[in-house]
This record gives structure tokens, sequence and C-alpha cells, in this order.
């Protein structure tokens, strides 16, 4: 059965082994990346296809006659019509919790910086202010301890739960939004989760965190989720962190709660539109209390192969006529 992987630098071309791949589907095509005007002559004889964010549509998928299996590297499924490949008959799989310890990290590493003023403290370092100071150390803009703050977090799938677990270990409250996510949802205590993480209304979360974190997936509920009206919510010099999707934000409400104060850090490793154009307002915006990173809070090299290696599993599974993380 051919097979083609569209957008294989996506994972890593030249620190990753592609070989747990190469040893189910010997004659696999990888391709570094795939513009849209290719992708059907790429995948027209295919009977599988690997694909990150190569968008599949239905016409895509109509035109395959070949193709009996997608492989998504990576959870989300939105670059893939569902309907048009059950509808096919084209079995779909993603892959789940292979960057998990990757992402936790960063999370923490843009929470820290930002709640240690690390970018001001740099800086006044580098303009001599501690080699021309009075004192042994600096101590403006003041920081504050992780330990008996609150950590909110929306979304408590895979990720959501191993944020919180890292978070308990800073000494942080945790709390977690219930679903649906509606800012006029003021309860403060809903249930608690399997995960013994308590969960409150959308509306009492904003309000009470000092960190939000947020590891929903995109939807029509999701979308522009934290927009004026939900930061009008939050604390003054509560932080927010997202790197689950860019739409889960709206930029420009997010930039003008920071630039007048309404908010006190956001760290930001997804955007809206992916590359991002030159001009998008969160990449023009130089701000001390701004961070954003190239959606790579997933992307350590272990967590890339742990992808690499959860595709194989997905094929052989398939070979063998088993159902492991099917979607479709």
């Amino acid at each position: 059965m051919r097979a083609v992987f569209l957008d294989f630098d996506s994972l890593g071309a030249t620190d990753t082994d592609r070989s747990p791949l190469t040893r189910l589907l010997p004659d696999c095509e990888f391709f570094g990346a795939t513009p849209s005007d290719q992708r059907a002559a790429r995948i027209a004889n295919a009977g599988i296809v690997f694909v990150n964010k190569v968008l599949l549509d239905r016409d895509t998928l109509l035109a395959a006659g070949q193709l009996r299996l997608i492989c998504l590297a990576a959870t989300g499924t939105d670059n893939v019509d569902l309907e048009a490949a059950k509808a096919r008959g084209i079995a779909v799989t993603n892959i789940c919790d292979y960057c998990t310890p990757s992402v936790v990290q960063h999370v923490f590493a843009l929470l820290l910086t930002l709640n240690q003023r690390l970018a001001d403290y740099r800086a006044r370092v580098s303009r001599g202010d501690w080699s021309g100071g009075a004192q042994f150390c600096l101590m403006a803009p003041p920081v504050r301890e992780l330990a008996g703050k609150t950590m909110g977090i929306v979304g408590l799938g895979t990720l959501g739960r191993a944020v919180a677990e890292t978070a308990r270990a800073f000494g942080l409250q945790v709390l977690a939004a219930r679903q649906p996510y509606r800012l006029d949802d003021e309860s403060h205590l809903y249930n608690v989760s399997r995960a013994g993480v308590p969960r409150i209304g959308f509306g009492a979360l904003l309000a009470r965190a000092d960190y939000l974190s947020l590891h929903c997936p995109l939807t029509r509920e999701t979308l522009d989720l934290i927009n004026q009206a939900a930061l009008a919510r939050m604390r003054p010099d509560a932080i927010l962190i997202n790197t689950a999707r860019g739409a889960l934000v709206e930029p420009t409400a997010l930039l003008a709660a920071l630039k007048d104060g309404h908010l006190g850090g956001a760290g930001i490793d997804v955007l809206d539109t992916e590359p991002p154009p030159a001009d998008h307002p969160l990449l023009q915006a130089q701000l001390p209390n701004l961070i954003v990173t190239p959606h790579m809070a997933w992307a350590a090299r272990e967590a890339r192969q742990r992808a690499i290696d959860e595709l194989a599993a997905n094929v052989a599974a398939f070979q063998s006529g088993e159902t492991r993380n099917r979607v479709v």
C-alpha cells in the first residue's frame, strides 16, 4: 500500500528517526511540505496519508480513490473533514499524550519568566542599574511567590491535568473551569474532577485566577473565548498562558488589556493564523509583559520522536485490524 507523509518537516527531518514508519512502510514517500496545489496529486494513489497541518478538505478526500487511512501527527483534527472521511470509509487516527512533558515545561517557562519579571531585570542589568546601584540587589519591579496563589485551568484533559499536577508542586491552588464556558457562570464550587481539581464557573474562575492556562480545543464555543469581556473579568495582575490554539484569544483585546494595565502579562505560544503575518498585532507589540513564542511548546525533540513512534503504532494497529486512536 502506497504511503505518503505530506509535511514531515513539521516533525523535524534532521533530528528525528523515521525508521519506525519505514519498517512498516518501506516505500513511504516523505515530503517536507506540501503546497495546496500539490495535495491532490501527492495523495492520488496513496492508501495511507500522514499529515500534521496540511488541509484535507472534502473535495481532496473525495478525489483520493485509493485512500484508506489518514494518520494525523497531532491530537487536533480540525484540518481534516471528518464527515467526508467517514462517508468515504477512510479511517482517521490521531496521536495523544506524546508531548505532555514538553508542553508543561513551556507553560511554566512562560509563567515564571513573566512572574519573575525577567525581561525587566535583564534590561535593568544591561543598562547598568545594578552596577550603579546603592544596594547589593535590585528589587523593582516587585515579584511575587507562586505558593498560595490560584492557578486557573481551562480544559482539563491530559495536558490540563499535567499542568495542574505541576502547579501543585509550586504550592498553587488549582481550579478548573466547568463547561460550558459562560461568563455569567459565577458558581464558585461545582464538583471535583477525576484529577482531584475543583471545577467552578468560567466567570468565577476568571475573577479568581492569578494565573490562567488554556488547554481546551478550538470549537465554535471556544473561538475568541478570551475576549474583551473575559479579560475585563480577570485580575489586573493576572498572567494568561496560551499553549493550546491561537484563536482562543482575541489578539487586539489582549493587546489592549496589556497596554492599559488590565492584565499583568501574557505568554502566547500560538496565534490565530500560523505562520502569522509579519504585521500581526502581537508580533508588532514590544511589551515587557508579553512573550510570544512560535508554536514550539510541544516540540522538544523527545516529543517529536514520540509522535513518530505513535504514528507507527497506529499504522501497525490498522494493519492488524485494530482501532487504536481512531477518531473515524
